[in-house]
């Protein structure tokens, strides 16, 4: 993976804790959005962890760049004050949010499963998200499908995205659905393709506004 932060100490810091996990490789750093952008296309890192305030290319615009050219997921750190970074991040099509204070396990989680093409990481954090979206509009629209392509959702599609909008994991959807995981991933691909969306934290949003919900938990 690759670390892009502009502070050096926050760097070392995020890098080190990368480091400590056997199954976890960091192959570069970035301490700016345009170095972030360079070393993604030449290392082609299955994940970038990117700062949102960065020089010469904030880590909005860097995040939209390797979303666009398909060079890897992002999972965005934000200290969820700034608005504005958060909602632009998920317009850029940014694969996941963590909190900056987060724990080092948490870190490691939500990078690992960002690595597994989840998107979603913590639920906590997707709700947070999703609270913040509700709380505080953004000046323009998060995202472009108009309610007309709800239309065009399978019932199964449905339920799969109203479960998104809960920031259930495809495990969790696996499970309350009661269908295989893999079946889970790949009606989400498949929902993203017909909202014409980046990721699943845009469909978990969208889900919310269009007041989409998941089947009840069984007892």
């Amino acid at each position: 993976m690759l670390v892009a932060e502009d502070q050096t100490s926050v760097r070392a810091g995020l890098v080190l804790i990368l480091r400590s996990a056997p199954d976890l490789r960091v192959v570069g750093e970035a301490a700016d959005g345009e170095q972030a952008v360079a070393l993604a296309r030449e290392l082609r890192p299955d994940v970038v962890l990117m700062d949102v305030q960065m020089p010469r290319l904030d880590g909005v615009s860097a995040t939209g760049q390797i979303v666009a050219d398909g060079l890897a997921d992002v999972l965005v750190l934000t200290t969820f004050d700034l608005d504005e970074y958060v909602f632009g991040a998920l317009r850029a099509g940014a694969a996941g949010f963590l909190l900056k204070d987060s724990e080092a396990t948490e870190l490691l989680a939500a990078v690992r499963t960002v690595a597994r093409g989840e998107g979603l990481i913590a639920p906590a954090v997707t709700r947070r998200l999703i609270h913040e979206f509700g709380r505080v509009r953004p000046p323009e629209p998060v995202s472009g499908p108009g309610t007309d392509l709800l239309e065009t959702l399978t019932r199964r599609e449905r339920e799969v995205l109203g479960a998104l909008g809960e920031g259930l994991s495809n495990a969790e959807i696996a499970t309350r659905l009661t269908m295989a995981e893999a079946t889970v991933k790949t009606h989400v691909s498949r929902l993203l393709a017909k909202l014409e969306l980046r990721s699943r934290v845009q469909a978990a949003v969208l889900a919310q506004e269009w007041g989409v919900s998941a089947p009840p938990r069984r007892p």
